[in-house]
C-alpha cells in the first residue's frame, strides 16, 4: 500500500460497536444515560464541595478536581460516539481524532494523578493525623494540584505530537468507539518503533508509578491501622479509605484488564466493549462510591437539598406579602 502524506489523510472511520441496526437504539439509550448520570452525579459531588463549608479540606478539594476530570473524561469519547449513531456515519476528522487523543490521555493522566495525590492526602492523615493540616496546607495542594496537571499536558502532547509524524495507508478503519492511541499506531504505513517505545515508556513510569506509589501509601497505611488498639478507632481509620481505595481498584484493574484481553485477542469489538469499563463505567461509578459510603457527602447532601427546600416556602411567602 503507498502510504498517504499528512497533507492526504483527512479522516478516519470509528467502527464502533455492533453493525446491526436494531441494536444501534439501544446503544443510543445505553450509552447517554450513562453519560447523563456520570455528569450530573459528578457535577453534585463539586457543586456540594463547593458550598459546603465542612467539605473544604485537601480531600474533597482533590475529590472536586476527580470529579471535573471525570466529567471531561467521558466527554472526550460518548457524545462523538452518539452523533455518528445518530447521524448513521461512522467518520472523523483527522484534526478531530488527533485531538481526541490527546484529551482522552490528558484526562485520564489528571484521573491517574489525582487518584495518587489523594492516596498521599489518606496516607498523611491516617499516618501522621496530628500533623495533618501543616503537612496538607493549601500551598502544597495547590502545587500538587498543578504539578499533575502539568505532567498531564506534556504527556498528552508528547504522544500526540508522535503521532503527528506518522503517515497511513489508505485503511483508515479504526476499532475502537473513539480514537484510541494504540489503534492508530497500528494503523501507520511507516517504521512505528518510536511511537512504540515512548507509548510503553510512558505506561510504566507514568502509570506504573503513580500505582506503585498508591500501593506503598496503603500499605504503609494498614501497618499504621493495625497498630491501633481500640476496634473503633480501626473502623474509623478505614472508613476513610475505603471509598478511595475503591475507586482506585475499579479504575486500575479495568484499565488492565482492556490491555490484557485486547492483547490476548485481534477481534475487532473486543477492545472497543472492553475500553467502556474504565472510559465510561468508572467515571459514572465514582460518584456513587463517594456518596454511598462517604458520611460527610451525605451529610452536606442533607444540607444542601434540605436548604433547598426551604427556601421554596419563603420565597412565597414573600412574594404573598402585601
Amino acid at each position: 500500500m503507498e502510504p498517504w502524506n499528512l497533507t492526504g489523510v483527512s479522516e478516519f472511520i470509528l467502527l464502533g460497536f455492533s453493525e446491526e441496526p436494531e441494536r444501534q437504539t439501544l446503544i443510543i439509550v445505553f450509552f447517554l444515560s450513562m453519560y447523563l448520570i456520570t455528569v450530573f452525579g459528578n457535577l453534585l459531588i463539586i457543586m456540594v464541595t463547593i458550598y459546603d463549608s465542612n467539605l473544604h479540606t485537601p480531600m474533597y478539594f482533590f475529590l472536586s478536581n476527580l470529579s471535573f476530570a471525570d466529567i471531561c473524561f467521558i466527554t472526550m469519547t460518548v457524545p462523538k460516539m452518539l452523533v455518528n449513531i445518530q447521524t448513521q456515519s461512522k467518520v472523523i476528522t483527522y484534526a478531530g481524532c488527533i485531538t481526541q487523543v490527546y484529551f482522552f490521555l490528558f484526562f485520564s493522566g489528571l484521573d491517574i494523578y489525582l487518584l495518587t495525590v489523594m492516596a498521599y492526602d489518606r496516607f498523611v492523615a491516617i499516618c501522621h493525623p496530628l500533623h495533618y493540616m501543616v503537612i496538607m496546607n493549601p500551598r502544597l495542594c495547590g502545587l500538587l494540584l498543578l504539578v499533575t496537571w502539568i505532567i498531564s499536558v506534556l504527556h498528552s502532547l508528547l504522544q500526540s505530537l508522535m503521532v503527528l509524524r506518522l503517515s497511513f495507508c489508505t485503511d483508515l478503519e479504526i476499532p475502537h468507539f473513539f480514537c484510541e492511541l494504540n489503534q492508530m499506531v497500528q494503523l501507520a504505513c511507516c517504521d512505528t518503533f518510536l511511537n512504540n517505545m515512548v507509548m510503553y515508556f510512558a505506561a510504566v513510569l507514568l502509570a506504573g508509578g503513580p500505582l506503585a506509589a498508591i500501593l506503598f501509601s496503603y500499605s504503609r497505611i494498614v501497618l499504621s491501622i493495625c497498630g491501633i488498639s481500640s476496634a473503633q478507632g480501626k473502623s474509623a481509620a478505614f472508613s476513610t479509605c475505603v471509598s478511595h481505595l475503591s475507586v482506585v481498584s475499579l479504575f486500575f484493574c479495568t484499565s488492565l484488564g482492556v490491555y490484557l484481553s485486547s492483547a490476548a485477542t485481534h477481534r475487532s469489538h473486543s477492545s472497543a466493549k472492553a475500553s467502556v469499563m474504565y472510559a465510561v463505567v468508572t467515571p459514572m461509578l465514582n460518584p456513587f462510591i463517594y456518596s454511598l459510603r462517604n458520611k460527610d457527602i451525605k451529610g452536606a447532601l442533607k444540607r444542601l437539598f434540605g436548604m433547598a427546600a426551604l427556601q421554596g416556602p419563603v420565597v412565597i411567602g414573600l412574594k404573598n406579602c402585601p
